[in-house]
Order: C-alpha cells, then sequence, then structure tokens
C-alpha cells in the first residue's frame, strides 16, 4: 500500500500531540517512526525525554531553545531548519521508517527558513510505502493539494486565555 502524506495545521492546540499519538499507534504495531522536529531544540518536551524509552522511535530536533521571529528570522534559525531539511532527506533515502513526521515544518515554511518548493521536492523523493506527516499552523496551499489527509485544529478557547501558565505534560 503506498505511504499516505497527512497535514495537522490551524491556529487550535494539538498538532504535535496528534503526530504523536499516530507515532505511538504506529509503534504499537511493530513499525518504525522517525520524528523531526523543526524550530523545537528544547530537552524539556515530554517527549524528548521518553524518546529513548520507546523501541523504534527516534526524535531529532533541528531548531533551539528560542522563538523564531517570523518577520526576520536569524540566519541560525534558518541554517537549522535547512540542516533539518537535508537531514529528512537522508531519512527518506534510507528508507529505514514506516512513518516520518516532520514536526513544525510547516511554520518554517511560513517564516521563510524554508520554501515550500523545497519541502515538494522533498515529498516528491520519499520512499512510496513510508507515511508522512506534516504539522504546523499556516499550511500552503499547494502542500494541501499534495495531501492525502488533511486536519484542521481550530481554537475556540484556550486556558492561556483565562491566565493560565504553560503546563509539564500539557504544553510541552
Amino acid at each position: 500500500m503506498p505511504g499516505l502524506l497527512l497535514i495537522y495545521t490551524g491556529n487550535g492546540k494539538g498538532k504535535t500531540t496528534a503526530a504523536l499519538g499516530l507515532s505511538l499507534r504506529a509503534l504499537g504495531h511493530g513499525l518504525k517512526v522517525g520524528f523531526l522536529q523543526f524550530m523545537k531544540g528544547s530537552s524539556e518536551y515530554g517527549e524528548v525525554r521518553m524518546a529513548s524509552r520507546l523501541p523504534g522511535f527516534e526524535l531529532v530536533q533541528c531548531g533551539r531553545d528560542s522563538f523564531v521571529n517570523p518577520t526576520a528570522p536569524d540566519p541560525m534559525d534558518i541554517a537549522l531548519a535547512e540542516a533539518g531539511l537535508q537531514f529528512a532527506e537522508t531519512w527518506f533515502n534510507k528508507a529505514t521508517f514506516n512513518l516520518i513526521v516532520l514536526d513544525e515544518i510547516l511554520v518554517a515554511c511560513a517564516y521563510g527558513l524554508l520554501s515550500v518548493e523545497e519541502v515538494q521536492n522533498l515529498l516528491a523523493h520519499r520512499p512510496s510505502k513510508t507515511d508522512v506527516v506534516l504539522t504546523g499552523r499556516y499550511a500552503p496551499e499547494k502542500l494541501i493539494q499534495l495531501a492525502d489527509t488533511v486536519t484542521v485544529m481550530n481554537e475556540r478557547r484556550h486556558a492561556y486565555m483565562r491566565g493560565a501558565q504553560a503546563k509539564a505534560g500539557m504544553e510541552f
């Protein structure tokens, strides 16, 4: 069966969490998962802390532990995103994983760290049986058109609106 391309996008919470849930489901079926996080570089994320405990799950971060300026990204952020794209390409070339998640790659495109064309080119060379998930806000129409499944997370309410702070295990 050919691999599917899924997109989790929208302004609501849960895109990375959904991709992690799908990863856990795949691992439960004995599949191998590569989870590449763009624009993230913190060991504080729960998934980073758990990655080494999950056989068949490899998580790599290609970002810094700071926010990216969307209007004037630091050259270091661009370089890290490009390195992430090259890393994803090596995963595609090896065809080791049944599922590859490119977490926050859509935001990397929206912020100008990567071009949509670069991502399209990467996807054109993915292994035929590998499922791929792209996550992040601002999914460009060109990538939406390529996807087999698109899920849009919409925010109706968030605890932040009432002054809640980010909570370990829930937000990161």
